[in-house]
């Protein structure tokens, strides 16, 4: 383990509030780091594991993530230059275009991150992103060092693709981190549809019996889902189950936001 570094996204979901309480729920040394839904990473940026395999069904996510590994600066360029221009109908521009340059491409999603509304990410059934814009007007954060985010991602494998596919690389002595999107109204929050293809109660039964096998095979799992009977049901033959609080962030209003409890599943292997 190496020292933290900050997400440079904001993703809906996100762990940022959790790392501690998850750290704690890790083995002290582990093999090779799968994390299948990356979002933010803020589990992965917060413990910087050794051997992190990184993965998600997010191309335009992905490709981010390479771009800033493999060319931080021409990235950190190209976001100053979206600061620059910053404003209501130049979002609606950029949300219309792409770029043939991946590092331009991938600043101009990061742009988007931070300019949209609440970070939210979703596709509309064309596989257009279609958020509205927010109200932050900065697009270079105090927090930002690219040169970090690359140096994290240097030893990380990285790839677009299915979580099951990505769990069943796992075997003994590694760790697996699942942050799957949650598809059960919990509290006061009901399902909301971050990507163009939902993630239905059958991709939960795929996660747990991929979990479960990767367990079997000497793995320690981690998931975070919803607060949920039917989830707690589901997973009744894992180790252990913590309820985690935070508070929530995605409503329009902030009187409208409240704790919302999560689940936290634990597999050990025997």
């Amino acid at each position: 383990m190496t020292t933290p570094t900050i997400p440079f996204l904001k993703w809906a979901g996100g762990k940022r509030w959790a790392i501690d309480r998850l750290n704690a729920c890790l083995p002290k040394t582990f093999n090779r780091y799968f994390e299948p839904f990356l979002g933010g990473g803020a589990l992965f940026f917060g413990i910087r594991p050794r051997e992190p395999h990184l993965s998600d069904l997010n191309g335009r996510l992905i490709a981010a993530y390479e771009a800033i590994r493999d060319g931080w600066q021409e990235v950190e360029t190209h976001i100053k230059w979206f600061h620059e221009h910053h404003r209501r109908d130049f979002y609606y521009q950029q949300r219309a275009c792409t770029y043939d340059d991946r590092f331009r491409e991938s600043a101009r999603f990061i742009y988007l991150n931070r300019s949209c509304w609440n970070g939210l990410y979703r596709e509309n059934m064309a596989g257009a992103f279609n958020v509205p814009i927010g109200t932050k007007q900065n697009i270079v954060l105090p927090t930002d060092n690219f040169k970090a985010i690359a140096t994290a991602l240097a030893p990380a494998t990285l790839a677009c693709l299915d979580f099951e596919e990505a769990i069943n690389q796992a075997g003994d002595g590694d760790v697996v981190y699942a942050d799957p999107p949650y598809t059960t109204a919990h509290n006061l929050n009901g399902f909301v549809k971050y990507n163009q293809k939902i993630f239905s109660w059958n991709d939960q039964l795929r996660l747990k019996e991929a979990s479960k096998r990767a367990v079997l095979r000497g793995a320690h799992v981690l998931i975070s889902n919803a607060d949920h009977l039917s989830l707690r049901e589901l997973y009744r033959d894992f180790s252990e189950t913590l309820t985690l609080s935070r508070s929530s962030v995605i409503a329009s209003q902030s009187e409208r936001r409240g704790q919302i409890a999560e689940l936290l599943v634990i597999g050990r292997p025997v």
